[in-house]
């Protein structure tokens, strides 16, 4: 990536003053970095290049961009954290800086094992380090992809322990932010690395089925284009094939590759949700489904926010066929989840988002609010829990619902009280009962997935000690224990 390259790429999406700033930016790190070489012995600039080309592919905001050009020069040249402000700007330093301190994490780590063993906790820590703006995680991701994507030029001992941790922490990172695409393309080449004989192994025996199984799907393609577009529904078809990470985790499970019926999916773009249910009738009305393989996670969405139709069905003669199917929205959000969630430019100055919170944060991803009270509360130089925000952040999920529907997400094991801090802390306080699908619950029941939840308050309840023995959810256990100190 050269600064003419970037530039044409980022000339569709930013406006002239934009432009310049992002010229301005390039200069300066190229200057910055003069005389460092990477791996490969090409100029370090093209590095920090490249992470910006991906986090203008995802359409992040200018001031990331920048921030991803910026990203290495508090921490490899003589740049300062003022002179970057005086430059670029608060916002911008802001995030560099918030970079900066993610990779002084990493490599602190090395000395953590014994506080933080395993690798769902330093990944905890690696987002506590974040802080207020979640698009510093955006950044680093960007840039781990791109060392991903040039780590052949490192030594073998540094390939296996880049790719494992890539694996165990930043893929996992991209999964629960839903950017599927990130996510897969970090496993992939973390695989090859680690495996790569099986990589090649089974890069070789899916080549080899596929070629086979998108020849069988032509037919059902054009069978299925006809029908919609006879039916007059805007719609565009492809095919999304099984990543050879995934086959090798569903390989694992089901024995043989004949056992597994996605190694090929068609995925079925409409205009919005009402038109996804529609398109499932069409399907289930043209071929025969497979009950137990319909999915709805437009309904009930996956943990991380994953919302789509999936369904499986036999043609006449007799193939097996998946099908996707999800609104322009959805597939926007599936396969680039926080990139697609933010809109930066539209939220800046506004008070929250000053306080680095954002009112258009999907409710999918209301755990990076806890984790902004953590980071908060450690950097008043208070204690967290460390095992309780683990328990929120990755934890499996239910998904619960209020009685007007809405949806809610937590951890699974949550009781009733952490739904209503959940909702708000002056309901928890005030909290007297639960009704749980229409009938009356202890406080130590455990919420179940999909339970419709009704909580019954009081003016006069008051938050009790033994409260925190039916909380799991670390935002509730702070806004208990806050009250509590308030009354001794």
């Amino acid at each position: 990536m050269k600064k003419r390259e970037l530039l044409e790429m980022a000339d569709p999406l930013y406006d002239r003053t934009q432009l310049i700033e992002l010229e301005s930016a390039i200069d300066y790190a190229t200057e910055k970095h003069h005389g460092q070489k990477r791996n490969s012995g090409e100029p370090y600039i093209i590095h920090p290049l490249g992470v910006a080309a991906i986090l203008i592919e995802w359409g992040m905001d200018i001031d990331t961009v920048l921030a991803g050009v910026l990203h290495d020069t508090l921490e490899d040249t003589d740049a300062t954290l003022t002179e970057i402000e005086n430059f670029f700007g608060r916002d911008v330093a802001f995030l560099v800086e918030g970079v900066t301190k993610v990779s002084k994490v990493r490599a602190g780590m090395r000395h953590l094992s014994s506080y933080l063993p395993s690798t769902k906790d330093n990944l905890t820590k690696l987002l506590i380090s974040t802080g207020q703006d979640v698009r510093v995680i955006i950044i680093k991701l960007a840039d781990r992809l791109h060392n991903m994507q040039t780590l052949q030029h490192k030594a073998l001992e540094k390939q296996q322990k880049i790719a494992r941790e890539t694996l165990d922490v930043f893929a996992p990172l991209a999964d629960r932010l839903n950017m599927g695409r990130v996510r897969v393309q970090l496993e992939e080449l973390s695989f090859s690395y680690l495996q790569p004989k099986r990589y090649k192994e089974l890069k070789k025996l899916m080549k080899s089925r596929l070629g086979r199984s998108q020849r069988r799907l032509v037919k059902v393609r054009h069978e299925v284009d006809a029908r919609l577009t006879a039916e007059k529904i805007s719609h565009t078809m492809d095919g999304r094939v099984k990543s050879v990470y995934s086959l090798h985790k569903k390989l694992g499970k089901v024995g043989t590759i004949d056992d597994i019926y996605d190694l090929i999916a068609l995925r079925i773009i409409v205009d919005d949700i009402d038109t996804c249910y529609l398109v499932l009738a069409l399907l289930h009305e043209m071929y025969e489904p497979m009950v137990d393989r319909i999915k709805d996670y437009i309904a009930r969405p996956k943990p991380n926010g994953y919302q789509s139709l999936h369904t499986t069905v036999t043609t006449p003669d007799g193939q097996i066929v998946e099908f996707q199917i999800r609104s322009i929205e959805l597939h926007d959000y599936a396969e680039r989840g926080l990139a697609a969630s933010f809109h930066y430019n539209e939220q800046k100055l506004t008070d929250a988002y000053v306080k680095g919170r954002s009112e258009a944060m999907p409710a999918d991803l209301s755990w990076i609010g806890e984790l902004q009270d953590a980071a908060a509360a450690l950097g008043a130089g208070e204690e967290i829990d460390i095992e309780a925000l683990k328990i929120d952040l990755f934890g499996d999920r239910i998904f619960v619902f209020s009685p007007k529907g809405d949806i809610y997400d937590l951890p699974e094991g949550a009781y009733p009280l952490d739904y209503a801090y959940r909702i708000h802390s002056d309901i928890g306080d005030k909290t007297a009962g639960f009704l749980v699908n229409g009938r009356m619950v202890p406080f130590d029941y455990h919420l179940q997935h999909g339970d419709k939840i009704e909580v019954i308050t009081k003016k006069t309840a008051r938050p009790r000690q033994d409260w925190l023995d039916s909380i799991i959810t670390q935002h509730a256990k702070n806004k208990i224990r806050a009250k509590l100190n308030k009354k001794t």
